[in-house]
Order: structure tokens, then sequence, then C-alpha cells
């Protein structure tokens, strides 16, 4: 029986990650043709991940065909599950997302902020021609995407096409849950539910169980007498104080940090960029030396090197969902999707981030209830933003997008919205297509 999978932004740093994660699970998911689809840019890098990508297959004594393309619509014919993992522009328009703010004493961030913002539209246009090509040509097919900005891409899809097969995801939910269970010394055997709710990259855990008690006020007196917070490695370790983290009493991830140590978060990325050490250039440089170790034809596992660039789980996160679509298992993951009625004081048909039952229907959000207001108000505002920012997208209109950056939580300056939006447009001016018109009035 056929089973093809194609991987949009196949000659990313990440797709080993995701070939071990397919090797992982074959028992499960008997994957038979697997497509790279990449652009002219990264014709080069797409092809050394093809090769070996083949020589993991062919080590894990695995008979899948494997090609790679430039032609997107080639790779997509009857194609069962595709997923998205692509960065327009480049590490170079991250750059540019990172430093372009902080020249105005703002956060400069690839998926928060005016960074996200512009991530994102320069990503929902591309998205919806790919849409287009699923629609003729594996209209069938379940999109799984984890290109970033995750969960603004995925308010865009629902709000703004036909198609209903998409999926958002991140793999924050994944590190944030590990790290619990390790701070618990939560064992295998042990009946362990977490339910978390909220938006990308503003998630909280609503619930901790182990054995069926309630472990939420042990988790909050380890991270208060020990300050462990949720780690990443794009993020600054920078410690809340044991005051803040008992009057939250929620577990939240580590973006969180941007929105309430935003000095201190905007110090540390000002002496980043000022020493040339702003992310977009590490990972740069993490990105050279892993296709280095990529082109060695005697390599024929993921390096270990992988972990620096920040993609931590990324493989559990995505085949795990895809082989719980295609078993309709019923087990839970964090998935960002429809509301519909899981989040109460947010509206149904916006995405959130949420944890949910996985069947062959795609993922049934499970139902949390009211956020506490610890979290929810936050997360309204960035809600407000995403859905205007999605709105932008399409519009290209200029009014449209200076009201949703001006509003970002981080931003909340009309006037350094507008410096930083002026920028950021002649910055960004070939990969906004939706923004013509702007562009030849000025």
């Amino acid at each position: 029986m056929k089973l093809k999978v194609v991987t949009i932004g196949g000659g990313s740093s990440y797709t080993p990650e995701l070939i071990e994660g397919f090797i992982k699970r074959y028992d499960k998911f008997p994957l038979t043709e697997y497509w790279l689809v990449d652009c002219e840019l990264g014709k080069e890098k797409v092809k050394i991940i093809e090769s070996l990508t083949k020589r993991m297959f062919e080590k894990a004594g695995l008979n899948i065909k494997v090609h790679s393309t430039l032609d997107r619509r080639e790779a997509l014919k009857d194609a069962d599950f595709v997923t998205l993992q692509f960065r327009v522009g480049g590490l170079a328009a991250r750059d540019n997302d990172e430093i372009i703010p902080l020249k105005y004493d703002i956060i400069g961030q690839e998926t928060n902020g005016p960074g996200g913002m512009f991530k994102a539209l320069r990503t929902i246009p591309v998205i919806f021609d790919i849409i287009k090509d699923c629609q003729q040509l594996c209209p069938n097919a379940w999109i799984i995407s984890f290109t970033n900005p995750s969960g603004i891409n995925a308010e865009a899809v629902f709000r703004h096409t036909g198609w209903k097969k998409f999926i958002g995801l991140c793999n924050g939910p994944i590190g944030m849950e590990n790290q619990i269970k390790k701070v618990l010394n939560v064992k295998e055997t042990d009946d362990f539910v977490i339910k978390f709710g909220g938006i990308n990259h503003m998630v909280f855990v609503t619930e901790i169980k182990v054995n069926g008690e309630d472990k939420y006020p042990e988790l909050i007196k380890i991270i208060t007498d020990e300050k462990i917070s949720e780690k990443l490695k794009n993020i600054a370790d920078i410690n809340y104080s044991s005051e803040f983290i008992r009057g939250c009493k929620y577990f939240g991830i580590g973006y969180f940090k941007y929105y309430v140590k935003k000095c201190e978060m905007l110090e540390h990325l000002k002496l980043d960029a000022l020493q040339g050490q702003n992310r977009a250039k590490v990972v740069k440089k993490v990105e050279k030396e892993l296709f280095e170790k990529y082109k060695d034809v005697n390599l024929c596992d993921k390096p270990k090197e992988l972990e620096l660039r920040g993609g931590a789980y990324y493989s559990d996160a995505a085949c795990n969902l895809i082989s719980s679509i295609y078993n309709d298992t019923g087990d839970i993951q964090v998935c960002d999707t429809l509301n519909n009625g899981s989040i109460t004081n947010l509206p149904d048909d916006v995405v959130v981030e949420v944890s949910c039952k996985v069947t062959k229907d795609g993922p049934k959000p499970v139902y949390i209830g009211d956020l506490p207001w610890q979290a929810i108000g936050l997360i309204q505002q960035l809600k407000a933003f995403e859905v205007l920012t999605s709105n932008a997208a399409v519009s290209g209109n200029y009014e449209d997008t200076l009201y949703a950056m001006a509003i970002n939580p981080l931003v909340q300056d009309e006037v350094k919205a507008k410096h930083i939006l002026d920028d950021m447009l002649q910055a960004n001016k070939e990969y906004l297509t939706n923004f013509r018109k702007y562009f030849d009035e000025h």
C-alpha cells in the first residue's frame, strides 16, 4: 500500500530529525514514498539532505523511495501528508526580523513582536499557494505545519481559506512536559496527565496529575525554591523571582519572559546583536557546520550537533501526530487548531494551542474551560494581534498592518510601530507579494 509524505522546505537542517522520527515509527507508519521539496535558493542543500535521507533509510533497512525536486506540484500529487518547514527569505530575513526592531528599543524575535509579524506576512501567501496546489493534487492530504509563526499561520488558513485539514505544530509543549516529568520525578509506570491551553508561544499548563493526584502545587513549590523555568535554546535563561512565580501559580512557556521581563530581555538581545551573536547569526553558523557533516557520505544518522539548532523534539511532535492520524489512536497531543469550545474565555472560531485527542479526522480539542486570569489577559491581546496580522497578510493594507503592529504587547507605541513598519517593509519588499499596491505608490 502506498503511503506518501511530502516535506516542503526539505533542504532544512531540521529534516534529519524528521527522518529519524519516521524510522522510529515505521512499524506503525509504513512510509513508502518520501519527497523533499525546496526552492532554487535551497537546491544544493536539498540534494545534500536527499542523499543523507537515503543513507539513513538504508541503514535502517527500510525500502522507502526518496525524491527531491524544486517543482512542488510534481511532489504533491496524491500525497497523504504534507509537512511544512520552510523559511521565506532564509536566515537573512530572520536577521532583519531580529535587528530592525532593536533600533527602536523594541524586542526583535522571529515569532514574537514585529519580527514574528513580518515572518507571518512573508509566509502566509506561500502557504495559501501550497493549499491551492493541494486542493488540485492531493485534496485528502493533511498539512502539518511546523513553519513559524505556527499560530498566526494556522489562524490565517482557517480564517481565509476553505482548507480544513491543517494543523499547526510546536515542539515547545513537549519540552515543557519533559521538564515537568523530570522535576516531579515521574516514572514511566506512573499514570501521568497533563493539559495545555493557550496560543502558540504563549501556552500554559492547566492541569498536572500523577496517579490521580494534583501535582501542580508541588511543581510550583519546586520551581519557586529552585528557580526553574522552561528553557529554550533561543531564549535567554533569565529567571523569574520567587514572588512572581507564587503570584502566577501557573507554568508557562519560556516566551512568556519576553512580556513580563521585557526590559531585561531587550538588553540581553541588544548585547547579543552588538556582539554579532543574535540568534539568526548563531543559527547560520550552526547550519553551516551541520551541512558540512551532512555531506559526509559515511554519515548515516542524525548528528548530535543538530540539538544546537533548537529543534529538539521536532520529530516527536511531527511524527507522533502523523502516525496518530494514520492509526486513529485517540491519544492526546498538543496542536494548533480551532478552539471549538475548548477554552471558554476565547472565541470558538480562533486558533488555539491546546491538548487534543488525535483521530483519523484530525485533532479534537479537549475541554479546558476558562484560562486563569494570570494567562488570559495577555493571550487575548496576542490573539487580537494574530487575527489582525492574518488579515493584514491577506489585504496588504498599510493601515491594517500598522494597527496590528502597534497593539502588539511588545510594541504598544504608534510612532515606533510606524518607524519599524516602514523599515521592515523595505527590508522585505521582494517577499511581500500582497503589498504590491503599497510599493507601487511608495
